[in-house]
């Protein structure tokens, strides 16, 4: 199994979402399929593809069915980022009756909505082309399905913002309120990094073209996010910055205005609806 480069996808952190996904839907055990199967049946199944977009979770699915009885055996026949259609047919598997019943719904219902948000991904995606903007996600996930967002993101061809609140700080409108502006968030910042002893990336957010040079004159930042801003805003935000720190446009960006966000100049767009917004890719694990 390969997996992309990120360093949220170790085995453990897998391992634990698989066996906490399976605690929440099996219980103490899949009574339907324990009650209408024979112990000793041995079938096969396949995963069938029902809609058109890109494919994600193959190198999960695997995990999922090993966890469940490592006597499953799955061939894979497509691989994650590979480009569907109704009828493709992206895995098959074989081995207890039982246990690939069991398997079914939490396979399919990672593989539905990874594909999902990697379709969408790769789409956005093609809407930026020409530009030099990198498209990322947001910390708007479902909660303990993160692991799956984001790595769907990737495989749609997207960027991983940060992942939590512990190995990023953006200090957000409200950050800078309570702080009292933005010079004094920052310098707030840098103090508690030096008492901590750690070493972290700092992005701050601005509202105004005022909030920009406060930013700027503050200093002491790794990337400067320009919220909720026009895009005639944005290119006079992107000219005032100019290129002393990468910039990050945010807010209700759409695939309606995304090209035009991406024309400005910013090096980054992150879009929350990647994963808070998607509609699942129909797939089905069908006998045969």
């Amino acid at each position: 199994m390969q997996i992309p480069p990120a360093s949220y996808l170790t085995p453990e952190a897998l391992t634990t979402f698989i066996r906490t996904a399976l605690a929440e839907d099996v219980g103490d055990g899949d009574h339907s399929a324990l009650a209408a199967i024979p112990a000793d049946a041995r079938k096969r199944a396949h995963l069938l593809v029902k809609g058109e977009g890109l494919l994600a979770g193959m190198a999960l699915a695997p995990l999922i069915f090993r966890e469940v009885d490592p006597t499953l055996q799955m061939s894979a026949l497509l691989t994650d980022g590979t480009p569907v259609k109704h009828g493709d047919i992206a895995f098959t598997v074989e081995g207890p009756a039982r246990s690939i019943l069991t398997a079914e719904r939490l396979v399919l219902n990672c593989m539905q909505r990874m594909s999902g948000i990697a379709t969408y991904t790769a789409h956005l995606n093609t809407l930026l082309a020409g530009t030099s903007a990198k498209l990322l996600d947001t910390r708007k996930t479902t909660p303990n399905f993160r692991i799956c967002e984001k790595w769907a993101v990737l495989i749609g061809g997207g960027v991983n913002h940060r992942y939590g609140l512990f190995d990023m700080i953006i200090l957000k409108d409200n950050h800078v309120d309570y702080a009292g502006g933005i010079a004094q968030a920052i310098a707030a910042t840098h103090a508690y990094l030096a008492k901590t002893g750690r070493k972290m990336p700092v992005e701050i957010e601005t509202r105004s073209l005022d909030e920009v040079q406060q930013a700027l004159d503050a200093g002491g930042i790794d990337r400067i996010m320009l919220d909720n801003m026009k895009p005639d805003q944005l290119r006079e935000a992107v000219a005032l910055i100019a290129g002393r720190f990468p910039t990050e446009a945010s807010g209700g960006i759409t695939e309606q205005t995304i090209a035009e966000v991406a024309g400005t100049g910013v090096d980054y767009i992150s879009v929350g609806a990647l994963t808070h917004s998607v509609k699942s890719l129909d797939l089905s694990l069908k006998a045969f």
